[in-house]
């Protein structure tokens, strides 16, 4: 099994009613929510771990996730309020009103922390959800806990302008990756965190802190892996975009998926991934995820459409 822990939300898009009036319509959403539908959808055994509201809002979140055959079972349950972020969209760009305060998922604790079963192969952390305490430290505690037996990914999925504490947020991030076996971050995420510089050499940097391997998207080119040895280089299948929402969420999932496929979801075999692996994980994370930005919104495909 492999545990997507972070934040799900419902976005507010804008619509018109039938009668012509401004509108809004919500859809199920949050990077780690994606990424855990996706890997649903891929065929690997799928999990979700988050606060969840007990509204009608957090009953999308359920039902959505359970139709793309994701475990619900391990999240904690309460009646505070569902996040919910509103978006306007101005010549294509989109701008949110965000409403978090006292959520489900942004009150979270350390006293909500599941056990774990001995079949859960690995973790899966990133997002907004690690931003904004209690929230991120719940997460970051989490990941402390398991990362010893179990494998951990972060994709910290940056958003600049969600970080109010921009030390205490990078000092996170760092303590994260250290520990995590695998790291994914976009080229500008890469650039965000470590400068300027050669994308190899930088991810390179971050292996010799303790992670095994750093994926790196890189947009319409494609998507690379590299460990302390290797640097494996996939061109991204070419396909007309609808929009990019959910992208990297999905390539995650597919790196997974093809990780689990391999039997390669030990400490031990991430630690000596065979090109052959490294390539089959680009090539399934580039494909689903160009599938995902041919069509609107954060649908990611079933294993059947790839």
């Amino acid at each position: 099994m492999i545990l997507s822990c972070g934040e799900a939300l419902i976005d507010m898009l804008p619509r018109e009613s039938t009668l012509g009036e401004a509108a809004f319509a919500p859809y199920a959403g949050g990077a780690v929510f994606n990424t855990a539908m996706a890997l649903g959808r891929l065929g690997a055994p799928s999990a979700f771990f988050s606060g969840l509201s007990t509204d009608m809002l957090g009953q999308i979140l359920i039902d959505t996730l359970t139709a793309s055959k994701v475990d619900t079972g391990f999240a904690a349950r309460s009646a505070r309020p569902t996040t919910v972020a509103f978006v306007k969209l101005v010549d294509g760009q989109a701008t949110y009103a965000f409403y978090d305060e006292n959520t489900a998922g942004r009150m979270l604790a350390i006293a909500d922390l599941p056990a774990l079963p001995s079949d859960c192969d690995a973790l899966f952390f990133g997002g907004i959800s690690l931003v904004n305490d209690p929230a991120a430290a719940t997460y970051e505690a989490l990941q402390m806990r398991e990362a010893p037996t179990r494998v951990t990914m972060i994709d910290p999925n940056i958003r600049p302008g969600f970080i109010t504490d921009e030390t205490g947020y990078r000092a996170r991030i760092g303590r994260m990756i250290v520990r995590a076996d695998i790291v994914k971050l976009s080229d500008e995420d890469l650039h965000w965190l470590m400068g300027k510089g050669d994308v190899t050499e930088l991810a390179r940097s971050l292996v010799a802190q303790g992670p095994k391997v750093v994926f790196i998207t890189e947009g319409a080119a494609g998507a690379r892996a590299v460990t302390a040895t290797q640097d494996r280089f996939v061109a991204a299948t070419k396909v007309t975009v609808a929009d990019t929402v959910g992208a990297g969420d999905t390539f995650n999932a597919g790196v997974l998926a093809a990780l689990h496929d391999a039997g390669a979801l030990t400490k031990a075999a991430v630690a000596a991934l065979p090109d052959a692996v490294l390539d089959a994980a680009l090539t399934l994370g580039t494909r689903a995820a160009a599938i995902t930005v041919s069509r609107a919104g954060a649908n990611p495909p079933w294993r059947h459409e790839l």
